[in-house]
Parts: C-alpha cells; structure tokens; sequence
C-alpha cells in the first residue's frame, strides 16, 4: 500500500502557513502534494490564504475579500512565524502567492506531485470562487479529465457541502474531496473571531453543513474522503463505511506518530502533515515520492 504524505499549507511547522516559503521548503522535503487555501481578493484574484481575515497571520487586519491583490502584497504575511527566510525563498513582501504562482512552483520543481486546492467557504463571492478557481487552473493547461497540469495532479477539497457538489458537475468525482470535521467549541470560536458572532447560529449551521457533507459520501459522491483525525477517532464506524464503499481517505492534520500509526493499520492512504519530512521519515518514506 502506497503512502501519499501532503503538505498542509506546505511545509508549515517549519514556514508560516501558505507562503512561497512553506511551499518551496515541501517540496525540497520530498512532499507527496502540496495542501492549499483559497480565497478571491477584491479584484477577483485567486489568493492562497486560509483565514477569511488577514488578521492572524499578518502584520495588518481586514478581509481578503475587501483588499486588493497589490494590498495584499504590500502585507508581511511571515515575520509572525519568527523562523529566517533563506535565500532564494523571497522577501517578507513576496510570501502571498496567487494560485497560479503555486502552480508555476510546482512545475519549475518538476517532480510527480499533487496539489490539493481547499475551496474556503463561506465566501461573499459565492460560486464564483470555484469559477475562477477552474478558470485561472485552465489558463495553466488543466483539462478536467485527468485533472492534470504537466508534472501536477490537482483535486480539490471544500467543508461546504454545495462547492463538493458543485465540484462533482465539472471535475471527475476521483478528484473532489468532501471534507469532514466534529463541530466543537475551536471551531466555533474561530468563525466567531472572523465576525460571525452569533455562536449558536454558526453551531447550527456548522453542524447541518457537516451532516450533508456526510450525506454526500455516504451515498459515494465525492471520491474522496477528507475527515480530521479526531472525526475519526470519534466515528470509527465511518471509516468502515467509506473504505468499504471505496473512497479513498485524506486525512488530517497528521502531526503523531500515534495517529500515523493508526490511521495506516486502518487503510488510509493520504495523510496531511504540517510536518511532511518527519512524516515521511518516520513512515520510512524519506527516500522519495510515495
């Protein structure tokens, strides 16, 4: 059994989260794929960013959708991390890539690698979001048939049951993955730090999104299953019901060895780490891709 060690949000104990640097270092570790956030800016531009704000991870505040793509630019999205940029990584100004700008990484690096696009809704743009997603991966030679650009295979993920559904009307169902996590109080209470702040109406949004989410694998929609480790932990009896229905498992966020272990004893063939190398290393996988 293969083993497929994806990089969340790139290389991202090492480098702040979804900067060039935390992409360039998962590759130079030998990463499987590469995990993603995307929003659009103001000016329509697809941006990898996981928040809705740019106020964790940045020396700024304010909405991605509400700032331009030169705005976002002039924001120093990794002095927050405190680790030393290397040279040939960029400046603190050039660390926030447009989608393309990763795509145009991964094909400079040349090697056989996924690339894991996590669609991030809610969005004030609404499907357009998946829209230009599609568009500006088309513009770089994808072709929803194999899902491939040059060296690159690219699925695309989403918590939001209607993008994965959206997503099963324009890519084959092997690329598109459902993703599955418990409702609990972190989450609740990071949407609410992104300005939804009536808790119980995001618990009860959250928690009926999570049950069509489950829905839609359990009718065998979506090729790919996308839950936390914890989800599992908590619902062994949906592991069994997905492997036994033929999805294939991306799991998340695999940072122990424990759960590693666990996960692999239990079939699962894609784990995303902020950690690929250790990852990798301690699978016995260091050597190479898969």
């Amino acid at each position: 059994m293969s083993i497929f060690v994806f990089a969340h949000r790139g290389s991202s104990e090492r480098f702040a989260e979804n900067t060039r640097a935390a992409y360039l270092q998962a590759l130079v570790e030998g990463a499987d794929g590469i995990e993603c956030d995307v929003h659009l800016s103001a000016d329509g531009q697809v941006v990898c960013h996981h928040d809705p704000t740019v106020n964790r991870t940045s020396n700024a505040t304010g909405r991605v959708a509400e700032l331009t793509l030169a705005q976002l630019r002039a924001l120093d999205f990794c002095s927050w991390k405190g680790a030393e940029l290397p040279s040939g990584y960029g400046g603190p100004h050039e660390q926030l890539l447009t989608l393309g700008e990763l795509v145009g990484l991964m094909l400079a690096d040349g090697s056989e690698v996924g690339l894991a696009v996590e669609i991030k809704h809610p969005s004030p743009f609404g499907r357009k979001l998946e829209e230009r997603v599609l568009e500006e991966l088309r513009a770089l030679g994808w072709g929803a048939r194999d899902s491939q650009i040059g060296n690159i295979t690219v699925s695309f993920m989403s918590f939001d049951p209607g993008s994965v559904d959206w997503l099963l009307g324009h890519v084959p169902a092997e690329y598109v993955c459902q993703l599955v996590t418990s409702v609990d109080a972190e989450w609740i209470d990071e949407l609410a730090r992104d300005g939804m702040v009536d808790k119980a109406a995001v618990a009860g949004v959250l928690a009926e999104s999570m049950e069509a989410g489950v829905q839609l694998l359990d009718r065998g929609l979506p090729g790919i299953a996308g839950p936390g480790v914890s989800y599992l932990r908590a619902h062994p009896d949906a592991l069994k019901r997905w492997l036994d229905n033929g999805r294939t498992f991306r799991v998340w966020t695999v940072d122990r060895e424990k759960d590693a272990d666990y996960l692999v004893a239990a079939g699962v063939t894609q784990l995303t780490s902020n950690r690929p190398a250790l990852l990798k290393e301690y699978l016995g996988l260091a050597a190479g891709r898969g």
